[in-house]
């Protein structure tokens, strides 16, 4: 290794030989370094699941323009939204199409055990309003009283997910109505349920009969092919005759519904304070340990300030220790934030995950974490007079 700094730096490796002339220190300073790594990827790991579970329901169906309730900050959240203004919507010559998109929450008894499912009720006659992954089961929602379940809602074991087909259906009774499973899709479990389920708008009013067919959660507009969906979007809102309603984009309303997770919901705040406070940590610890080494190597710095050294030549030293804690103290800590996040994800089934964009955007963080408190260790050599030093 100190052959390497050498040929790296074009001189001896001092930063080096200090860090390592107390390898039990040295091993406390890289212990620390790790740590805040691993804090980071987890706070960073639990940010990017619930922007991934996020989004995921909205890939469900494929609509242009969607029409909310005022206060419908998510797609689950919100006041119900009359039919009536999907048709006055259509009456805008360049929307093609619109349906209701209907919202609750199903408890599946299982076991001893409940399954909360996010259920969502569309209707299957007009297909082109399902995702891609969707669109195969219109056929199937048609049926009376029948539904298709995500594979990956936590409590549902593998094997009887797998289980679940057109030949083998299984059912369970909900509000009094027996709801009949005959495939199953990926989704993968939110934040706001263990899972998700997709029936068609009359099966969701049977095991809800407190709904009405005339006031859907949200309503989805359809528009011509190479139509803008944020023009026809303003237009609609100067046309449809409540002004208080959230018309949007699809993609708009995705968006926004994200941003609102991550900046105004508590889960979303606290998981940022996370990737803060672990970025903090790192840089106490190495300021700690850089500060430390100046302060007992004070008399060495002299006799090199005596010498002539300037400023920059005490900076390239405490920066090389602090690169050399940031890169070796990331591996450990990347080891075992990757395991921990596939443990998370399997415990779960929220999409967690270590990405490559994550990875670098914590090394390159605590790379210039590390630096920067070299820099500030290295402030008290500034005005040390080598006479006091010694």
């Amino acid at each position: 290794m100190s052959r390497f700094l050498q040929a790296l730096f074009g001189r001896l490796p001092i930063g080096w030989f200090q860090l390592t002339h107390s390898r039990t220190r040295f091993a406390a300073a890289l212990s620390g370094v790790a740590f805040a790594n691993v804090l980071v990827f987890v706070q960073l790991g639990i940010m990017l699941s619930m922007a991934t579970a996020t989004l995921k329901p909205y890939s469900f169906f494929q609509a242009d323009i969607m029409i909310s309730a005022t206060d419908a900050n998510a797609l689950t959240e919100g006041g119900n939204v009359a039919r009536q203004w999907m048709f006055q919507a259509m009456a805008d010559p360049e929307v093609v199409a619109g349906t209701g998109l209907f919202i609750g929450n199903i408890a599946w008894q299982r076991g001893g055990k409940t399954l909360g499912l996010t259920t969502y009720g569309v209707d299957p006659a007009q297909p082109a309003f399902l995702g891609a992954a969707m669109a195969p089961y219109a056929r199937t929602l048609q049926l009376p009283n029948a539904g298709i379940v995500d594979r990956f809602s936590r409590g549902l074991p593998q094997e009887i997910a797998a289980a679940i087909r057109p030949q083998s259906p299984s059912s369970f009774e909900a509000s009094g109505t027996q709801l009949t499973l005959y495939d199953t899709f990926a989704g993968g479990g939110g934040f706001g349920g263990d899972g998700y389920m997709l029936v068609s708008d009359q099966t969701f009013l049977a095991l809800f009969p407190a709904r009405r067919s005339g006031a859907p959660d949200h309503i989805l507009l359809r528009i011509a092919a190479g139509a803008d969906p944020v023009v026809v979007s303003a237009r609609l809102r100067d046309l449809v005759s409540d002004k208080s309603l959230r018309i949007r984009s699809y993609g708009d309303a995705a968006q926004e519904e994200l941003t609102y997770q991550q900046t105004k919901r508590p889960t979303g705040i606290i998981f940022g304070f996370g990737v803060i406070i672990g970025i903090l940590v790192g840089l106490v610890i190495v300021y700690q340990v850089l500060s430390t080494d100046v302060a007992e190597h004070l008399s060495e710095y002299a006799t090199f300030k005596a010498m002539g050294y300037g400023q920059g030549f005490f900076l390239s030293i405490v920066l090389e220790e602090a690169l050399i804690l940031g890169v070796l103290g990331f591996i450990p800590g990347f080891a075992v934030a990757n395991l921990l996040l596939i443990g998370m994800a399997k415990a779960t089934t929220l999409p967690i995950e270590m990405t490559f964009g994550m990875a670098v955007y914590v090394f390159v963080g605590t790379v210039v974490a590390c630096s920067l408190s070299g820099a500030i260790a290295t402030r008290r050599l500034v005005a040390a007079d080598p006479a006091d030093l010694f």
